[in-house]
């Protein structure tokens, strides 16, 4: 066999293999998916015991197991509270940090952080959860206390939000840095050339131009903050009723009330968990829609 026929071989595996690959992992996605939405549905279906009224659990301010009532509208407005205030604190730490580790600090500093952000990026949940439970509880019960507030141990919106901003923080600073450093030196080269600082190019041509790919970490950030079950059940209090705006009251977001008392019950309290599941999907998936239409509209704007 000649070296063109044994080349053509080669790519037609590797393309077989890689469309595989491919099938594989879209069809874990859907058979999840079809599973959850199967589940979830099955509990507003007449032929279902006990069936629940979708506009009152699309609609409702209330989550009581024991008076049957589930309503999940608050609970999609403590998540994205929460989740909005976590985006708040981390998003700019973490641009920011990635300028430094890859424009301004010297490169023994740059090799620790970036170790730093890996590491943290490591971190199992339940440890941020542990953390959160015996650091961030007690600062936040002693902010509270300073103005005259009294908390429920310290768990709340704020312990939440501050818990989500950690656990998010080395996932967005990661593609960031990566975002950064794929930008070509010559754009930069050429904006210190035309007069501008090395401030001014950082922030004005540099992260410009890296906008896709810090966008990219934005995503990938507020799934976490979104799909995050265990280290926020340890901080949120879990509230039955809600909204919850201030940030010294408990909370409850759609990944908590998934998790809390998953094992200790059945029936539609069980399969309801599903249907909160797919609530929780489509939030995600409206949040992405929205962030690529600002990511844009931010594009356009800087033509």
């Amino acid at each position: 066999m000649d070296y063109q026929k044994r080349k053509k071989l080669n790519d037609s595996f590797f393309h077989v293999l890689f469309t595989l690959a491919a099938i594989i992992a879209a069809s874990m996605i859907f058979f999840i998916f079809v599973f959850i939405i199967k589940r979830g549905v099955s509990v507003f279906m007449p032929s279902y015991p006990g069936r629940l009224n979708l506009g009152e659990f699309l609609t409702g301010l209330t989550w009581r197991a024991d008076q049957g009532k589930y309503g999940v509208f608050f609970i999609v407005v403590n998540t994205l509270f929460t989740a909005f205030f976590a985006i708040l604190i981390s998003f700019p730490v973490s641009v920011l940090t990635a300028l430094f580790i890859v424009k301004i600090a010297p490169k023994p500093i740059r090799n620790v952080l970036t170790t730093v952000i890996e590491l943290l990026a490591a971190v199992p949940s339940v440890v941020y959860g542990v953390f959160a439970s015996g650091v961030i509880v007690q600062g936040v019960d002693k902010l509270a206390a300073a103005f005259n507030y009294s908390t429920f141990g310290g768990r709340s919106v704020m312990a939440v939000s501050i818990l989500l901003a950690i656990m998010i923080l080395p996932t967005m600073t990661s593609l960031s840095i990566v975002a950064i450093k794929s930008v070509k030196q010559d754009l930069e080269h050429a904006s210190l050339a035309l007069g501008a600082s090395q401030t001014q190019t950082n922030f004005k041509v540099v992260l410009t131009a890296a906008k896709s790919g810090i966008f990219a970490g934005l995503i990938l950030g507020l799934a976490r903050a979104f799909g995050e079950a265990t280290a926020v059940s340890m901080v949120a209090g879990n509230r039955p009723i809600g909204p919850s705006f201030h940030p010294f009251d408990i909370t409850r977001t759609l990944t908590s009330t998934m998790l809390s008392g998953l094992n200790e019950t059945s029936g539609v309290d069980y399969d309801v968990r599903y249907s909160v599941g797919i609530v929780l999907m489509i939030t995600i998936l409206i949040s992405n829609l929205a962030i690529h239409f600002i990511k844009k509209k931010v594009g356009n704007e800087g033509k």
